[in-house]
C-alpha cells in the first residue's frame, strides 16, 4: 500500500515474558509495573487465568486468588508492553543520533579510523646541491604509502582526502653547510605556489640555518584540498656545491583525525 511521507522501517515485535519461581504462596513480584490486572497474561501450568477472578495486579505486586504449589509452571506476558526491533534504512543514521561516547575502538572495524593517507620516504642515493639554488630532494624509498599517493618527489592529495596534515623533512649533509633553508614547499593543483604565511619569499616553510651544520629538520602542519601537493626543498649559499647524505635524510606526512 502506499504511504504519505517516510514508509515504515521493517520491525519485528515481540511481548515481554516473566517467568517464575512458585512455591506455595499467592504473592509474587513483577518485573515491570502496571495499572491492572489486564496488562498482564497469566499462565499456570500453562492454563490462562482470568483477570480479577484468578489474580489482581497492581505496579510490580501480582497476588493470586490461590496459592500456587512448588511444581507450578507459571509465567506472565506483558500486553501493554514490548520488545521491538528496527533496522534503519541505509544512511539513515547520523552523528546526531548517536549520544557521546556511544563508540568505541571495540566497535570498530580494524583501519575504520586511522591518520591516514600517510607516507614515509627516504634518499636511495646522496644528491648533490648546488649553491644559491631552491633545489627539490629526491627520495627513491618508500617506507609507507597508504594510499600511493607519494610519487615523483612529491605527495599529492588523494580524492577526498583533504584536510589538515603534518609534514616532516629531515636531511643530513656531507660535511657541514651555511646559509640554508630546508622547508616543505605546497602547491594547488594547477601547480600554483601557496603563499608560506611566515616563510621566505620564495614560499618555504622552513627554518632557516646560518651556522655551520650537518642535519637539521623542518615540519609544517597544512591545511590541503583534494590535488594539493608538496614537496621537501633544500636551499644553501655556502659557496659550492654540497652532497646529502641519503641513510639519515628522510620525508614524511599523515593526516590528522579529529581536528
Amino acid at each position: 500500500m502506499s504511504y504519505i511521507g517516510t514508509p515504515p522501517s521493517n520491525a519485528f515485535t515481540s511481548l515481554l515474558k516473566q517467568d517464575f519461581s512458585t512455591s506455595a504462596t499467592t504473592g509474587y513480584t513483577l518485573d515491570h509495573a502496571v495499572n491492572n490486572a489486564n496488562d498482564i497474561a497469566l499462565f499456570i501450568n500453562f492454563v490462562r487465568q482470568e483477570p480479577t477472578a484468578g489474580y489482581a495486579a497492581s505496579g510490580t505486586t501480582l497476588t493470586l486468588t490461590s496459592a500456587t504449589a512448588s511444581s507450578d509452571d507459571m509465567y506472565c506476558v506483558y500486553l501493554g508492553q514490548a520488545l521491538q526491533t528496527v533496522n534503519p534504512a541505509n544512511v539513515s543514521v547520523g552523528t546526531a543520533q548517536l549520544i557521546d561516547g556511544a563508540v568505541t575502538s571495540a566497535k570498530l572495524a580494524s583501519g575504520a579510523v586511522a591518520n591516514t593517507p600517510a607516507f614515509l620516504v627516504a634518499q636511495s642515493s646522496n644528491q648533490s646541491i648546488s649553491n644559491v639554488t631552491n633545489t627539490i630532494i629526491q627520495f627513491g624509498t618508500e617506507h609507507l604509502d597508504t594510499d600511493n599517493a607519494f610519487s615523483s618527489n612529491r605527495f599529492t592529495v588523494p580524492s577526498g582526502k583533504g584536510g589538515l596534515y603534518l609534514f616532516t623533512v629531515a636531511l643530513q649533509m656531507n660535511g657541514n653547510i651555511s646559509g640554508a633553508a630546508l622547508g616543505i614547499r605546497r602547491y594547488d593543483s594547477s601547480n600554483n605556489q601557496y603563499s608560506s604565511g611566515g616563510g621566505t619569499a620564495d614560499g618555504f616553510l622552513n627554518i632557516n640555518i646560518t651556522t655551520n651544520v650537518q642535519a637539521f629538520y623542518a615540519s609544517s602542519t597544512l591545511k590541503l584540498v583534494e590535488g594539493d601537493y608538496v614537496e621537501a626543498m633544500i636551499y644553501h649559499n655556502a659557496g659550492s656545491t654540497k652532497t646529502t647524505y641519503a641513510p639519515r635524510t628522510f620525508f614524511g606526512g599523515h593526516k590528522l583525525i579529529g581536528v
